[in-house]
């Protein structure tokens, strides 16, 4: 019996301590699951905080949804109206696009068609019909050298001038405000191994296309080479035999064209400093001489009253005739036209493909003399406003009232016709158009370049200024109607 009872106490101890375990795992369980619990019921609080709308947007949309549908109703009327507008508006701008295009095809277009035109030497712009007579109050005369100014040129830039004339001197101007920039003094005879700088009277410059260099030539057969930049001295070539009368830069390039009364042309590289060729051919001393981009040359004759265009690559020549007296300048109009003036009074169009001159206005700045002796006043200097229609020409008077006058070539070249004049006092030794073409310089003096046939006292040695203005298109159109 004990025993049983023994078994039954250690029995009845057993559950007790299950009881334990078991009431402790129940409590531990239970604490789990309350945090469970919690967290369940914290997620479901969470959750509804963070879609708070979620339950609610379907109805919002839809509520919003019909008022929009109810705003937005369109009978089909207007909706054919709303699309018919969206249609117009996309036509509109298609329009717009095609206008922007085709102005810029047009521009294009225009520009190569030009580019085309004057390398085959045909472009011939008509600007003529604009220019106005400027007003006396409007010229501007520069002075500055003691003696006949001879030649000059502007540089590329239309913003210097430089001159030259028989004191033997260079003086750079700026354009805008007419004063000396620079001056090259010239030397006396005799200084020329220590004298850097012309020591007998310049007769012709030019410029290359790029501003970079200036050539000069004068009586004592030099041609001195500067930089235009800073009017500093770079080389000196000899080799002419006579007086260097005409100088000229291949436009694009270093190469430099020169001309003598020795009657011969010679070829220069100035970036390399080196002497190419020499061509003959002319009969009498070269008066003039010009070129543009391609690599020939056209020269003036003189007495031997031809004009003479130089193929240099084929070292040939292609002889003019025209004129009755003697030729003294010469200048391209494009590639393939040039004018001419001559001591006979006459100005000249020429084509490079005809002999014979296009066009020849005689007696163009009219006569001076008693009656029954007549003579004409002879053509001392042209110019041409490069690709264009219009030329320029300049002649002495005995009197003080010379004239620069300005032409319009007709179609083809094959006329002129006179815009206006300029009177200006001296003899016209140069002329030049700007670039540009808004203003035109004319280098005058008391005497003429190449000798003291006669003197204008009442003359002043300098360049004039004159302005070229334009009619603006208000007042085209008005005279148009």
């Amino acid at each position: 019996m004990s025993s049983f009872f023994i078994k039954k106490k250690g029995n009845a101890n057993v559950p007790k301590t299950d009881e334990k375990t078991i009431a402790v795992k129940r409590k531990a369980d239970g604490d789990f699951g309350s945090k469970a619990r919690s967290k369940k019921l914290n997620s479901r609080l969470n959750e509804e905080i963070s879609s708070d709308s979620e339950p609610e947007s379907p109805v919002v949309s839809r509520k919003r949804k019909g008022k929009d549908e109810e705003e937005f109703e369109e009978t089909a009327q207007e909706k054919k109206l709303r699309l018919a507008k969206l249609y117009l508006d996309q036509l509109r701008e298609e329009e717009e696009k095609k206008a922007e295009e085709s102005f810029e095809t047009n521009l294009i277009a225009g520009r190569l068609q030009d580019e085309v035109l004057e390398q085959k030497g045909k472009l011939q712009r008509l600007v003529a019909k604009d220019f106005l007579p400027p007003d006396a109050a409007d010229l501007r005369l520069l002075r500055g050298h003691k003696l006949p100014v001879t030649c000059l040129v502007i540089t590329p830039d239309d913003k210097q001038i430089f001159s030259a004339a028989k004191d033997c001197s260079i003086i750079k101007w700026d354009v805008e405000s007419g004063k000396k920039l620079h001056t090259i003094a010239g030397g006396r005879k005799g200084t020329e191994d220590r004298h850097v700088g012309h020591t007998a009277h310049i007769l012709c410059m030019a410029i290359s296309s790029d501003g970079k260099y200036l050539a000069t030539g004068d009586m004592n057969k030099l041609i001195m080479i500067w930089e235009a930049a800073t009017c500093k001295h770079l080389y000196k070539f000899t080799g002419h035999r006579g007086p260097v009368s005409g100088l000229s830069f291949r436009k694009g390039s270093h190469d430099l064209y020169s001309s003598s009364h020795d009657r011969s042309i010679k070829v220069w590289n100035v970036a390399e400093n080196a002497y190419v060729e020499t061509l003959f051919g002319h009969q009498d001393v070269i008066t003039g001489l010009d070129c543009l981009s391609r690599e020939r040359c056209v020269t003036a004759g003189g007495r031997d009253r031809t004009v003479r265009v130089w193929k240099i690559a084929e070292e040939s020549q292609l002889v003019f005739h025209g004129h009755e007296g003697s030729i003294d300048c010469i200048q391209l109009i494009n590639e393939e036209h040039m004018i001419t003036g001559a001591d006979d009074g006459s100005l000249a169009l020429w084509s490079v493909n005809r002999k014979k001159p296009l066009s020849t206005a005689k007696q163009a700045h009219g006569c001076h003399g008693d009656q029954g002796l007549e003579q004409p006043h002879w053509i001392s200097a042209v110019a041409a406003l490069q690709n264009t229609d219009t030329v320029a020409s300049g002649a002495p008077s005995c009197s003080h009232n010379s004239q620069v006058q300005l032409w319009r070539c007709g179609e083809g070249f094959r006329s002129l016709h006179p815009i206006f004049s300029v009177p200006v006092a001296g003899f016209v030794n140069s002329l030049k158009f700007s670039s540009s073409g808004n203003f035109l310089v004319a280098g005058v003096g008391q005497e003429h370049r190449l000798g003291r046939w006669w003197r204008i006292k009442e003359a002043k040695n300098g360049l004039y200024i004159i302005p070229l203005k334009k009619q603006n298109s208000d007042q085209e159109d008005t005279n148009g109607e």
